[in-house]
This record gives structure tokens, sequence and C-alpha cells, in this order.
């Protein structure tokens, strides 16, 4: 019996110990030499510095935190599964959040590859897939839906009338992340967004070698290293260009189910403001690549979430800075034979 005066708390639970692999899969999304590994990445920043018996250690609070991103559930229900209080567990999200978020840590599981093996690796992947020759990734913009923030609310509103970050996302053959933009209200246009990215940089200043492509859908601008398909092509190469564009550019819209498969936070509505937001969706980035990494498999039980389509029916005249010449010529050149 407790002694008169004193606070009586739940034993905390250790989950690490409690459920196998596939469970700690299902419930976290990460095994548990994944946790480990993930704590220690960031043990500097959310281990306690004090000594105090009830201070969540380091491993705590990243257990806290994964069931958030993995469902979005409320955070009273991941402090019942570890005998932890709401407020204890408001505290590791956040404190996690920003500890997983740091452009250090984002830089080393999310980056473009520039290195000749690298981009020679990811060519020949792609190029695998339906023989489109010198792509090293596939882009597109994904919508994360967040609460209408007090701050410039309008600017968040999307094509589809619902508040969101538009979110640039660039995958390799392996659906690894090789490049995310998280800062960007939803109504900012896919375009501006690339124009105004480091990836940009990148190909203008040929860090990126000259003969290596994204591939991105209409709602970019055609370019020498950025390929669109034709919204109304001719039959022989263009119709062939298409069709093998589309083949090859899937792998962006896999990329980014298996992410929402994976972290159900970026497939419900973000109850934050824009700047947590966005460090959330990072968070998941860094974690998704991961599990790419460590080889966790998504959850058995987990059914495909479909990115929403927000393409909408661009005119090639309306986005400026195209190079059609050059797609032209490119599709004559390796697809007038298919």
């Amino acid at each position: 019996m407790a002694a008169i005066g004193t606070v009586q708390t739940t034993a905390r639970r250790d989950v690490l110990q409690i459920y196998s692999d596939k469970e700690l899969i299902r419930r976290y999304r990460l095994n548990k030499s994944g946790i480990e590994y993930v704590t220690g990445l960031i043990a500097d920043k959310i281990c306690p510095s004090t000594s105090r018996s009830h201070a969540m250690t380091g491993t705590e609070k990243v257990v806290a935190t994964l069931p958030y991103f993995a469902t979005g559930k409320m955070q009273l229900c991941n402090g019942d599964d570890l005998g932890l209080s709401q407020s204890s567990v408001s505290r590791a999200i956040e404190q996690t959040v920003s500890a997983l978020s740091d452009a250090e840590i984002a830089s080393q599981f999310i980056h473009f590859p520039t290195t000749q093996g690298c981009i020679r690796r990811n060519q020949a992947a792609f190029y695998n897939i339906a023989h489109f020759p010198g792509v090293v990734g596939v882009i597109d913009g994904s919508h994360v839906q967040i609460i209408a923030p007090s701050v410039d609310e309008p600017s968040y509103v999307n094509r589809k009338q619902y508040h969101s970050i538009n979110t640039q996302l660039v995958f390799d053959p392996n659906n690894m992340i090789i490049d995310l933009v998280a800062k960007w209200p939803g109504s900012t246009h896919d375009s501006r967004i690339l124009s105004e990215s480091g990836l940009h940089i990148l190909f203008e200043r040929h860090i990126v070698p000259t003969g290596c492509h994204l591939l991105g859908d209409s709602g970019y601008p055609c370019r020498n290293w950025l390929l669109t398909p034709y919204l109304r092509p001719n039959h022989g190469s263009q119709t062939s260009y298409n069709r093998a564009h589309k083949r090859t550019r899937s792998v962006v819209e896999r990329g980014i189910g298996q992410l929402k498969r994976r972290f159900h936070v970026l497939h419900g509505e973000i109850r934050l403001s824009p700047i947590k937001a966005c460090k959330i969706i990072t968070c998941c980035g860094i974690l998704h690549n991961i599990c790419k990494i460590r080889n966790i498999s998504l959850p058995d039980s987990e059914s495909n979430v479909p990115d929403d389509d927000m393409t909408a029916p661009y005119r090639e005249r309306d986005i400026p800075g195209h190079n059609l010449t050059f797609r032209n010529h490119f599709a004559n050149t390796h697809f007038q034979c298919e």
C-alpha cells in the first residue's frame, strides 16, 4: 500500500520485451533493433539529463512517438498503452520530432545521388522497368492535410479545397526517398516548389551530370533534365515515349503509397501548426528510408492507401520554362523504333 501523501504512478511497460518484432512493426512500424537504432541517432537530444527515477528514457520517448506516426491516434491512447500520462506523451513526441527532423539527421538519410556510381545504378534500375534511359529519380508533389492554421490560412487551401502542406518527393528505383521538401502551403504549385528547391540548383549548375533526368507529370515544366509526358501524343515515338514514361514514373506513386501506408498520420489530418506538421512529414520520410535500409517490411495487415490525385489538367503553355524541342529530340532518338 502506498504511503499517505505519495503519488502512485502506473507501472511503465517495456514494449521491447513484451512484443515480438512482428507485433512491434504492426504497432510502431519498426522492429526492436530499428527502435534502438533510431533512439541511438537522437539520444544526445532526448535522453534525460536528470537522474530522477521517473524521467522518461530516450527509448520510451521514441516508443511514445512512433504510434502517433503509425496511426495518427490520440496521444492519450498512446499513454495508456505505455503507462504514461498524456502530458508526458505530448512532451515526448515534441522532443522526438524536433530531434529527428533536424537537418543534420535528415541529410544522413535523404540525399540526392551525385556520384557516378550511384547515378549509374539508378539509371540501370530505372531502365530495366520500361527502357527509359537516363532516369535518376521520379518526382511528384503530395498533399498532407492539416487543420486550418491561424496565420495566412487562405494560402494553405489546395485545389481540392482543404488545408494542406504540398510536399515535394523524389524516389529512386527502390522506393527510397532521395529528395523531400516539406515547407510549402497547399496552394503552392509543384513547379514553384521545384524551382526554389536545392534540387533545381543541383541540375541547373550541373552538379548532377548532363544526361541525367527526372520524370515528372504534366504539372512540371519540361526541361533537358526534367521530362514530362505528351498531353496529346502523336502515334509512333511520342506514344512509345509516353508509355515508357508512365510505367517508369509509377515508382513515385508506389513510393508515396508505401510512405502513407507505413505512417497513417500523413493520410489523415495533422492537427498541429504548419511548422510542426512539416517536421512530422520530414520525420516520416527519414523513418521510411531507415525501414528500407534495414529491410523492415510494411505490416502484413496494411491495405494500400492511394495518394490523392492532385494533378490538374494543365496545358503545357500554362507552365513557363518548357523545352519541348529537347523532349521531341529525346523521344525521336530513343523511342522511334518502339
